[in-house]
């Protein structure tokens, strides 16, 4: 398992509220950042978790296509309502296999293939991603129980094994639009995440 040290952390004001951003980094020089607010926790509030991963497409530039802006911003908007959370915002762009290959999927969905289908014509696997720099991370913090915002019962999982005890789990269903509706139909019907039908049925 590799080891991701802390190499520094500062202030970082939002339009959400002020969260400490800390980078860390592995031997390879792969980096994460973890957000954070009222951390260490010296309440009784069990802390807020999302784990993120980055996507470029729909953080930075809008993307209708999934829902990971809107699931960033609901994540930071609900820690600081809390007080007490982090986001860890991994750099693994879509769903770990990198921005390109995102991109040629993103090709193949536009010829009328679905996001999983995508994946797998291209010879990738639906979910590249992994979680071992999630415990370390949150260690850093003095994180062992988390209260985890997430639709994905792998996050789940893996916390459990990795020794973070998640207490409770927080669905985020949100920005749901008609670009992206079968795309999340997909991750509950073929990908086991925890997202219905009726979740879907309201578009904006």
């Amino acid at each position: 398992m590799p080891l991701y040290k802390f190499i520094t952390k500062a202030k970082l004001p939002t339009i959400h509220g002020e969260f400490d951003i800390h980078i860390f980094e592995n031997e390879d020089g792969q980096e994460h950042i973890l957000l954070s607010t009222g951390l260490p926790n010296e309440s009784d509030k069990l802390p807020i978790v999302r784990i993120h991963s980055e996507c470029l497409t729909g953080d930075a530039f809008g993307s209708l296509k999934c829902d990971c802006g809107p699931q960033l911003n609901a994540a930071m908007s609900a820690i600081q309502a809390h007080g007490v959370g982090a986001i860890l915002y991994l750099r693994q762009e879509g769903r770990g296999i990198g921005l390109t290959n995102k991109i040629r999927a993103y090709a193949l969905q536009d010829q009328g293939h679905d996001t999983l289908e995508a994946n797998l014509l291209l010879g990738l696997p639906a979910d590249a991603r992994t979680y071992e720099m999630c415990q370390q991370m949150l260690s850093h913090v003095g994180v062992s129980q988390v209260a985890l915002m997430t639709n994905n019962p792998n996050k789940v999982n893996e916390l459990n094994e990795l020794g973070v005890e998640v207490v409770k789990r927080i669905p985020l269903i949100v920005g749901v639009n008609k670009y992206n509706a079968s795309y999340l139909m997909v991750k509950g019907e073929q990908m086991n995440h925890y997202i219905k039908t009726d979740d879907l049925n309201e578009l904006p």
